[in-house]
């Protein structure tokens, strides 16, 4: 492939091409997800989506395995391929603000950091997630749940427009009028239907916030009276509960390290801070806090505090869920769970959805779980191989514990927070009628399954 396709490629496209051996080769395949090592024959950083529409019909033509890469956050490393072609949109970072009409053109090598920055310049943010390396491309399409997903919704239901360059190469639009098979799907649908090259969003006026970071200790209590803290919450409060033992933190004193606390981060945005300082009250007191740096801020602070210097050097055992409830015993396993595991760093991550999002009717998107309450991520991180199974069986038993409490719900998935885990798992992810239209769109726009480098979505004609 080397040899007889790479002069060419660069003859076309306006970007580059990295090959083995080149200085920044190594770097350039480096995903954030620890113990992935693979080693593609070529990354493309294409400049436009004229050289993305090259490169996908490279691979089509060659039967060449493509891997896309936004930010490089995906857990199973989907960004990277072993022996294919990497298409890296690193280098396509144009965003054109128009503050009149509170929207947004930006090309997907942008990350949600350095938008949300951007947009603080005008007094203006989309909500994405909760960590500003990740790159937009793949947040947005997976669907989007951050600090302000209770007031504005998921990162999809500010999605006005988009680029995207489907698997026979053609560069389209899809919006509500334009392509609206493919706008639907590519609202939660992963990237299993093109490679999304410019997003259209909403902005809002989100400016100064209450928010930042409270700890807390924990017990079984606490936890399942955060949850219900946070559902009662008004929709201008977005809370992510991490239920971790603590690290070494600096701020933190040192009796703390190594015992279970409760990092809470927390975003109030209706601006009214003394109102923000009623609402953040029932959290503080749950439990005499061990480190209280709630604060007025701006908003892309948010982003900025907690970022990492990545990449995660661990692997990591990992499984998303929903439940509508937590209950005692529940909140028992957790705390059990996390005092007994060996991994190196375990984390359960509950966040507490509601508001705007249960609003959007779930057949508006590909995301269908408008309805659930609660997300959990059971995370357990660890550094050698052989304790893979160790650590991912009992990943698995706590969440099928958390699902099997009364009124937790049926199954459900989260798409940005999986792995490579099935087609079963999938369909949790895509319930019902939302699998069934999923497939039928796969099959219009992507038959071959070009796009398998990803929780994937089979063309109609192969779905089980």
């Amino acid at each position: 492939m080397n040899t007889i396709s790479i002069s060419d490629l660069r003859t076309v496209i306006d970007g580059r091409v990295i090959l083995p051996g080149d200085a920044e080769y190594d770097e350039a395949r480096m995903v954030f997800t620890g113990g992935v090592d693979r080693r593609p024959a070529f990354i493309v950083r294409p400049a436009n989506a004229a050289d993305i529409s090259h490169v996908i019909n490279l691979a089509r033509e060659t039967g060449s395995e493509l891997a896309v890469r936004s930010g490089g956050h995906s857990l199973p490393g989907y960004g990277v391929s072993e022996g294919g072609i990497v298409l890296d949109l690193r280098d396509m970072r144009g965003l054109e603000i128009d503050v009149k009409n509170r929207t947004a053109w930006v090309e997907t090598g942008l990350t949600a950091g350095e938008y949300t920055v951007a947009a603080a310049g005008h007094g203006l943010a989309t909500g994405f997630g909760d960590t500003g390396s990740v790159g937009i491309g793949g947040l947005t399409v997976g669907g989007g749940v951050g600090y302000l997903s209770r007031k504005y919704g998921l990162t999809i239901d500010n999605l006005l427009a988009a680029e995207v360059v489907t698997a026979d190469g053609e560069i389209r639009r899809a919006d509500a009028q334009t392509n609206p098979d493919l706008f639907w799907a590519i609202r939660g649908g992963g990237g299993n239907f093109g490679v999304a090259s410019r997003f259209q969003f909403k902005l809002h006026e989100v400016d100064q916030v209450l928010g930042g970071m409270l700890m807390l200790p924990v017990t079984a209590d606490i936890i399942r009276d955060f949850a219900a803290a946070a559902e009662a919450a008004p929709d201008e409060l977005s809370t992510i509960a991490n239920i971790m033992i603590a690290p070494p933190m600096p701020f933190l004193p040192a009796e703390i390290h190594g015992k279970l606390i409760l990092m809470l981060l927390l975003v109030y945005s209706g601006g009214d801070i003394e109102e923000g300082q009623r609402v953040i009250a029932p959290f503080r007191s749950l439990a005499e806090p061990i480190a209280d740096m709630i604060r007025p801020m701006r908003y892309l602070d948010m982003f900025t505090m907690m970022e990492g210097e990545g990449p995660m050097p661990l692997r990591p055992a990992l499984e998303t869920l929903f439940v509508d409830a937590i209950d005692r015993q529940g909140a028992e396993a957790i705390v059990n769970h996390l005092e007994t595991s060996t991994a190196q760093m375990n984390i359960v991550q509950l966040r507490v959805l509601g508001g705007e999002i249960a609003r959007v009717p779930p057949d508006e998107t590909a995301f269908a779980h408008r309805d659930r309450r609660i997300m959990i991520v059971v995370n357990s991180m660890y550094a050698r191989p052989d304790e893979a199974s160790i650590h991912t069986s009992r990943v698995h038993s706590l969440a099928d514990e958390l699902r099997r409490r009364p009124g937790a719900g049926g199954p459900g998935a989260y798409v940005n927070f999986m792995g490579d885990e099935g087609e079963a798992r999938t369909r949790e992810a895509y319930p019902g009628s939302t699998w069934d239209r999923l497939t039928a769109i796969k099959a219009r726009y992507d038959p071959t399954n070009l796009f398998r480098m990803n929780v994937n979505i089979p063309p109609a004609a192969s779905a089980k």
